[in-house]
Formats: structure tokens, sequence, C-alpha cells
């Protein structure tokens, strides 16, 4: 089994990234680190992450890194990360709900 990179996460990641580089390029760095290994590891246990709450389904899982949540969805030959997204951030919200 191995991690597949959505479209969307990198792009997640990276907007994580440069918004903390504002202030520390390398906590930005560090923090980068840790969701990327922390997307790792579920690859050796992939059902350990929980449900995602407002997801009816066994294989929509996230793990945390706070303060960020990692969401994935795990197939018969890999996971794919769906999303890294801070965990006061409601996934399901609509862009028109944010503004």
């Amino acid at each position: 089994m191995r991690v597949h990179w959505t479209n969307t996460a990198p792009e997640h990641l990276e907007a994580i990234h440069d918004y903390i580089a504002r202030d520390s390029t390398t906590y930005a760095r560090q923090l980068v680190h840790r969701l990327t290994r922390k997307s790792q590891q579920i690859v050796n246990f992939p059902f350990s992450g929980r449900k995602v709450p407002k997801y009816d389904s066994d294989r929509t899982r996230e793990v945390i890194e706070f303060p960020y949540r990692i969401i994935y969805f795990i197939k018969s030959d890999r996971i794919d990360v769906l999303a890294v997204i801070h965990g006061a951030r409601d996934i399901l919200q609509t862009p028109e709900e944010c503004d």
C-alpha cells in the first residue's frame, strides 16, 4: 500500500506553509514535515485514524497533527490524502459560508 496525495492536498500544504512562513520559515518547514510524515504513518495502519464525523463512510478517515486534520480515503491498493485542513474548519462548509 502507498500514500497518494490528490491534487488539492499539496495545495493545502503549500498554503499552510506560506501562511506560517510569514512569521517563521523554519516553523513552516517543520510543520509541513510533520504533516507529511504523519501521512506516511497511516500506510501501516490505515484504519487507525478515526472516521470523519460528518461522513458516513468507514473508508474516509482522519489523523490529527495538531492543529491540522489529514483527511484520507482508503482504497484497496493505496490511501488517497484528500485534504489537510485546520481543525477548526468545517470540511462540508461551502465557500459562501466561509465569507
